[in-house]
């Protein structure tokens, strides 16, 4: 984390607030990102603080960096969160072009030499995961970025004498002004405050979408973007990574047989960089295509490899036995975790408190228990996120073409079918395909998660505003899209909603929280330069999805394995919410103090009707418990999870 005080005339320390023992004070609350070694460093303008997990060069690399040229070898100030994969091939280059000198085997000195040499573009050069501050002691300049798809945090917020950052929401608290110590979040610090547009937009998404964050006093810098924070406290920030499909045409059968090898050399480039550590990598293994063929890769790297996947013991809800089945095929050990509905109720409350923003994707708890495993045999682990976004893997992307006899007829006969669709009884086939027929894309598509829908806001949401839209969020997104086929435009807009949203930021923190660093070999620019121009032919058809990829992985993935449906790490909330988890369920929502954000009597209304079975409500009643939750931790700290001590080998 870092604090750059944007007052020139001052001095840090020198004000009623010393934000050097601010700073220290909020690096515990993060000490499961980097339990191997702390590290501060402060001059009069900045402070930064770092915990590491070193992964690469253990023995040196130690955060917070300093580097600089021959004439000033101190110049600059690294923190820096990640992993760069091609760091030995710009150290080398840089080496070759300037005669960069480097003190450390690591992969961090390449990002600040190469800003010293290139200045800001040079971020563009970088394959990685990261967020990171580089401060110039000479010139006075922050510089930051983060990476072009958001695998790594970074929040931010703007205080009276300064500017604070850092890679969660808990520690960055620490730098804000706290008038009343009575009232504190459970880990002491000021208590969050709710924005109501944010909480909105989460119980319709199921996820805080970049760059709000649940706390109105937070914000997050937005993947693929850079900053700067000028000698005068001015901070301007620049997107680097603009991620816009461009579908070719594929037609000839040797233009097909090119593009799979493409797609299968730019995979196994980007596996075996993944695959740099000086500690022992291994990789998650469900029953999909995706952590199959990473899993399959990474073995060619390490012969050695070790597979890991969770599952639950309900029939239809664990992919434990076809993963085996695969790990088996590849020639890989593999290990499972089993999780319970005990392990589920009494542990929710601390997975809260590890995201900082409430994600209510019911695939965090088995991710947090295969990752607590995972930790007891390797310190990092590759995984398949991203490949359904780049290679066009969900269900839903198949709707245009579904929907085509309906979406191709004009207007008028459009919007007579949606008429009719909306006097058609609750439940009846074909209504809700009439009701999306009835819209263009762009106000029928905002993500994979659709959790409330306006009519069901209105009565239970205190503050809801009918000018607050998803559209607020995907209008922008759809704009930069244009032109190109629907499928693209969806796989666009999940880029910039439900995989940084959801999907990535389920990965990083419920990994993190068990000081397993997770990489994603799919989010890869390279990989993503291949995927852009994939035409939709080619990513789905009326059987399959993510067609191209399939094929490019046919001489890597087993066979039972190169065809299956996607399920993931599916987790039987509808059961558990209507048998055994229903009192813990309403002990929440009774319990809560969200009474002037959330009608407590609609909240069990549905869970009394969910029990009955009248309908599904799961994933509705599953959001507003994760809100409840984070509320009583972060809010008014009444939910105190006990987080258990980060104690762990410093080599594996």
């Amino acid at each position: 984390m870092g604090f750059v005080l944007t007052t020139p005339d001052g001095r840090i320390g020198d004000g009623p607030v010393d934000r050097v023992a601010e700073v220290a004070a909020g690096m515990p609350l993060c000490r499961h990102r980097g339990p191997d070694e702390p590290g501060t460093w402060h001059d009069d303008r900045v402070v930064f603080g770092f915990n590491r997990l070193a992964t690469i060069d253990i023995e040196h690399s130690q955060q917070p960096l300093r580097w600089g040229p021959p004439d000033d070898p101190e110049r600059y100030a690294m923190v820096f969160n990640g992993e760069i994969y091609n760091y030995l091939e710009l150290r080398a280059g840089l080496t070759e072009e300037f005669g960069a000198e480097f003190r450390t085997e690591g992969d961090g000195e390449s990002i600040v030499a190469g800003y010293h040499y290139y200045g800001p573009s040079w971020v563009s050069r970088l394959r990685g995961m990261f967020a990171f501050l580089i401060w110039d002691t000479r010139e006075q300049v922050l510089f930051g970025a983060r990476d072009p798809f958001g695998i790594k945090p970074l929040y931010t917020a703007e205080l009276a004498d300064g500017i604070g950052f850092a890679s969660e929401a808990k520690s960055l608290r620490a730098l804000l002004p706290h008038p009343d110590p009575a009232v504190s979040s459970a880990d002491g610090t000021a208590p969050a405050v709710v924005d109501k547009t944010a909480l909105q937009h989460y119980l319709v998404l199921q996820y805080v979408p970049e760059p709000e964050s649940m706390d109105a006093q937070l914000r997050r810098v937005e993947s693929g973007t850079s900053f700067t924070v000028a000698a005068d406290g001015t901070m301007t920030t620049q997107r680097y990574f603009h991620p816009i499909f461009a579908p070719r045409p594929v037609t000839s059968e040797a233009s097909k047989r090119a593009l799979y090898q493409q797609i299968a050399d730019v995979m196994d480039d980007s596996v075996g960089k993944h695959m740099r550590a000086d500690v022992t990598v291994g990789s998650f293994l469900s029953g999909g295509i995706d952590s199959t063929a990473i899993a399959a890769l990474a073995k060619r790297y390490n012969p050695n490899l070790l597979t890991f996947t969770t599952g639950f013991e309900r029939q239809g809800y664990s992919e434990v036995d076809v993963a085996a089945e695969s790990a088996a095929a590849i020639g890989v050990e593999h290990i499972v975790r089993l999780v319970s509905e005990e392990d589920l109720t009494s542990t929710l409350p601390l997975i809260v408190w590890y995201l900082d923003d409430p994600v209510a994707d019911p695939a965090l708890v088995p991710l947090y228990f295969v990752a607590k495993e995972a930790r007891k045999h390797v310190k990092v682990v590759l995984s398949g996120e991203g490949a359904d976004e780049l290679f066009g893997g969900y269900n839903i992307y198949r709707e245009p073409s579904s929907l085509r006899r309906i979406t191709g007829l004009p207007g008028g006969l459009r919007k007579g079918l949606a008429a009719v669709g909306r006097v058609l009884p609750q439940g009846f086939r074909g209504k809700d395909l009439l009701r999306r027929g009835s819209l263009d894309l762009e106000q029928r598509y905002y993500g994979n998660a659709r959790i409330f829908r306006e009519e069901q806001l209105s009565g239970l949401l205190r503050s809801y505003s009918p000018d607050v839209s998803f559209a607020d969020v995907t209008d922008q997104v759809y704009a930069q899209s244009t032109g190109v086929d629907p499928v693209s435009r969806m796989q666009h807009v999940d880029l910039f909603t439900w995989l940084r949203g959801d999907i990535l930021v389920k990965a990083d923190k419920m990994t993190m929280a068990n000081a397993l660093e997770l990489r994603v070999p799919f989010l890869d620019k390279e990989v993503f330069e291949v995927a852009r121009h994939i035409p939709e032919s080619e990513k789905v058809t009326p059987k399959t999805t993510k067609l191209a990829l399939r094929k490019a992985m046919e001489l890597v993935v087993p066979p039972h394995v190169l065809n299956r449906r996607k399920l993931g790490f599916p987790v039987p909330i509808r059961h558990f919410l209507a048998g055994n988890s229903y009192e813990w369920a309403r002990g929440i929502i009774t319990s809560a103090q969200t009474e002037q954000y959330i009608d407590p009597a609609a909240v069990l209304a549905l869970l009394d009707a969910h029990k009955a079975g009248t309908a599904d409500y799961s994933r509705q009643i599953w959001t507003v418990l994760v809100f409840m939750l984070w509320h009583e931790i972060f809010v008014t700290g009444s939910v105190k999870p006990e987080v258990p001590h980060p104690i762990y080998p410093v080599r594996l």
